[in-house]
């Protein structure tokens, strides 16, 4: 077969590997020892911060899986390990390349990144008595005697069926949350990965977040979480098709929608009331000038849709005033009510 040329047609953030690496390092390591050494150059690149189980989270090794890999680039002195008195890495550093011969030899070196620390005992108690659904910090010992249980076991195989993978030890730590903090029961874990999964999520934070806001509502059983998903689910649709939308809500349009269900507590007929002005008021920007009338009805102290006439009412008497004041005192400036319709289309639109 002839040569092929390779063009650079696309120009984007992009991380530099040297060529010393790629001629000399690259045939010999393997798909872990690639793949850890390219993202500790990428994270040193970017300034980011990372840690031994970030990195074993992001590739699904285990922790070990990178020491191994990072004792590996150090044997073959492209970096080295800083570690504590206590034998804990704290520091992670890149070795030049550049230099002839022996690429680290008498070369100075460059931190790749900071190593995150676990918090101190204090802060970590501090921080869940703040939170009460903060997910704590496990230690190795609490979730090795997770995972002997037995039905554990079977659970952790079940997640698996429905995620398609294998766990990551970040993960086990999710299922090991749950159960342990939110006192889900095995039989509610299984439904809610379930109908996670079902809705096209598999990813675990979006799991997370799921589970707190079931604890938050008092589910307790997997009759109770299917009660409220459907509760849920309804309100949302309703919300969307009261909205003319007929695709899925973005993550934006649902935190307008929690806003109004479990921050403002309205019911559905107030917020169709907002929905119909707002659709016949404007054709874009609906889910901003909704929230705007909602947050309005929410500061006048509108709980229920028979107090929106009272709150209409008392807004006209507020602007009639005002125009009559303005009318009779050209220096005098009235700031016009967030209330009105007519501004904030105008506001919107133009955005």
């Amino acid at each position: 077969m002839g040569r092929l040329k390779i063009y650079k047609d696309n120009y984007t953030e992009a991380t530099a590997v040297s060529n010393i690496f790629i001629d000399e390092y690259m045939k010999d390591a393997n798909d872990a020892q690639l793949k850890i050494y390219l993202y500790l150059i990428r994270m040193m690149n970017a300034n980011l911060p990372t840690s031994i189980s970030d990195i074993a989270d992001k590739f699904n090794h285990t922790e070990k899986d990178v020491l191994r890999a990072l004792k590996y680039w150090e044997k073959q002195r492209l970096l080295t390990l800083e570690f504590d008195d206590s034998k804990n890495l704290i520091g992670i550093h890149l070795l030049d390349l550049n230099k002839s011969g022996n690429p680290a030899a008498d070369k100075p070196f460059k931190p790749v990144v900071t190593l995150m620390a676990a918090p101190e005992p204090a802060a970590q108690q501090s921080a869940e008595a703040d939170n009460p659904y903060a997910k704590p910090a496990y230690t190795l010992d609490q979730i090795k005697n997770f995972k002997s249980s037995e039905e554990t076991s079977q659970l952790l195989f079940i997640v698996e069926q429905y995620i398609g993978r294998t766990l990551s030890p970040s993960e086990i730590k999710t299922i090991f949350f749950l159960q342990d903090k939110l006192a889900f029961s095995m039989d509610l874990i299984d439904y809610l990965v379930q109908y996670c999964v079902e809705r096209g999520k598999k990813d675990f934070r979006y799991i997370e977040k799921v589970a707190i806001s079931w604890a938050q509502a008092g589910v307790s059983t997997p009759g109770d979480a299917e009660k409220y998903a459907y509760k849920y689910d309804k309100v949302v649709y309703g919300i969307m098709h009261a909205l003319g939308k007929t695709s899925a809500p973005t993550r934006k349009e649902v935190e307008y929608i929690n806003r109004w269900t479990r921050d403002f507590g309205y019911e559905m007929d107030v917020i169709d009331a907002a929905c119909e002005r707002t659709v016949l008021c404007t054709d874009k920007h609906r889910f901003e000038y909704a929230d705007r009338i909602l947050t309005s009805w929410y500061q006048a102290n509108v709980h229920h849709k028979s107090d929106i006439a009272k709150a209409d009412e008392l807004f006209r008497r507020n602007r009639t005033t005002a125009q009559k004041t303005a009318a009779s005192n050209k220096f005098n400036q009235f700031k016009q009510n967030h209330y009105d319709f007519d501004a904030l289309e105008k506001e919107l639109l133009h955005n």
